[in-house]
């Protein structure tokens, strides 16, 4: 690498965090918002947003993949090759996004009802996500405009538009629930036309940036088809992953409306958590992609070994800002005591697992970024192996007050991180995904 390791890493980590935490203050912003219109509502928010979010974001290969592929040819050099792969990726994010939106909405009960929540909250889900389903295009083109970006180096125009995004997203739900009175429908029609906007602004960013270097704009067969195709790994490791997210959504719905009230918002704080460490890994990609591009094995090893030692130290310092605002967090999301002391609790856990999270997400981006997809997937698949027997003994077998079922939830899904650093870290010690050259 060129530039000295620390100030490369911050140069894309920063804008990155940035960015990356306005996706889950969509979902703050959403359930502070809802939450306040009752327990039934973000329940349904609930239900929804796991749904939502496993519909758009089981897609995320769009911008990892992109990403690799991108900082892969830029640094051999073929700065024109680079931005042509991220369109095929763009015009992919299209046709699976217009065929996901379709899906979604033609069956958004069934997939509610999956869940098993209260009728109440059934209906309240059903209504965001039948809405919500007319912005997963955009949220896949926002997925795909993204990783070319982050490939060419650039993480601060995703950051202007995430600030953008985020600013109208808080203004239009806040007129839309409470000035026009629409309810949850007013909180998922305000994120949609937030996301469009993200999306326009985005794709119109890497039009340039392809004009600029003579690159072809119309979809190419055969690189929509290899896009497609290279990204089946990490469909298949994403799928697992937002499996073990399903499941733990399913039992905490088992348990009852305070108990799932108070985990949508637990692993919304978790998700907000999970995109500001995030940051180090999306560095991580795009600096491990383009220095295995240009050949440079050492310089990977050590970025590595700089963004571990901060994944572990961002990780200690968010744990220790929730631990500090355990009893604090949940004034601002509901006003329902049974909710507030159900989520202060599942907060604590929260909290002790942001280092083990700090360590997994690095390792997570720095594979993705040397294109180790298909050792990820199955690495992935083993670890939902595991977590799912835990899982199953809990739903059978809690049964008590909402503060203590819920706890124990938590600590079982800490149990799955573990799972998952074990995984990587094992990978992570060879050299086998320490592959150069402009493609894997």
């Amino acid at each position: 690498m060129h530039q000295a390791p620390q100030r490369q890493i911050l140069r894309l980590a920063v804008p990155a965090f940035l960015a990356l935490v306005a996706e889950p203050l969509f979902l703050l912003a959403d359930s502070a918002i809802v939450g306040h219109l009752g327990t039934a509502p973000l329940a349904g928010l609930g239900v929804a947003s796991a749904a939502l979010l496993t519909a758009a974001n089981v897609y995320v290969f769009l911008a990892y993949g992109t990403t690799s592929l991108v900082a892969r040819r830029l640094g051999a050099g073929d700065d024109r090759a680079a931005v042509s792969a991220g369109l095929d990726g763009v015009w992919l994010s299209l046709l699976l996004g217009a065929v996901t939106a379709v899906a979604t909405a033609l069956w958004a009960r069934p997939l509610c009802e999956l869940f098993g929540a209260s009728s109440d909250a059934l209906d309240q889900a059903e209504t965001y996500l039948r809405i919500s389903a007319l912005g997963i295009p955009a949220m896949l083109v926002v997925l795909a405009a993204t990783g070319v970006l982050r490939g060419f180096q650039d993480t601060r125009t995703p950051l202007v538009a995430a600030v953008l995004g985020f600013g109208s997203n808080i203004g239009l739900n806040l007129l839309l629930v409470y000035g026009f009175d629409l309810g949850i429908a007013g909180s998922a029609w305000g994120t949609v036309l937030a996301q469009t906007g993200m999306a326009a602004g985005l794709l119109a960013v890497v039009t340039r940036q392809a004009r600029r270097l003579h690159a072809r704009l119309r979809p190419h067969p055969m690189g929509v088809l290899g896009a497609a195709l290279g990204g089946v790994p990490l469909l298949i490791r994403t799928l697992a992953l937002r499996a073990a997210m399903l499941l733990t959504t399913w039992v905490a719905a088992g348990l009852g409306d305070v108990p799932l009230a108070a985990h949508q918002v637990a692993m919304t704080v978790f998700g907000f958590l999970a995109f500001a460490l995030d940051a180090l890994a999306i560095a991580a990609q795009a600096i491990t992609g383009k220095a295995l591009g240009a050949g440079d094995v050492d310089g990977t090893r050590a970025a590595t070994r700089l963004m571990l030692w901060w994944g572990l130290g961002a990780g200690i310092l968010l744990g220790a800002v929730v631990l500090a605002l355990h009893q604090v967090l949940p004034l601002l999301f509901t006003s329902d005591e049974s909710v507030r002391r159900a989520l202060a609790a599942a907060l604590i856990v929260v909290a002790l697992i942001q280092p083990v999270a700090g360590l997994v997400f690095v390792l997570d981006g720095v594979l993705i970024g040397a294109g180790d997809g298909v050792v990820l997937a199955v690495a992935q698949v083993l670890v939902l192996a595991a977590y799912v027997p835990v899982l199953l003994l809990v739903r059978a077998h809690l049964d008590g007050a909402a503060t203590h079922t819920l706890t124990v939830l938590w600590w079982s899904f800490a149990a799955f991180m573990v799972f998952r650093l074990l995984a990587l870290g094992w990978r992570a010690r060879t050299d086998r995904w320490l592959v150069t050259g402009a493609t894997r």
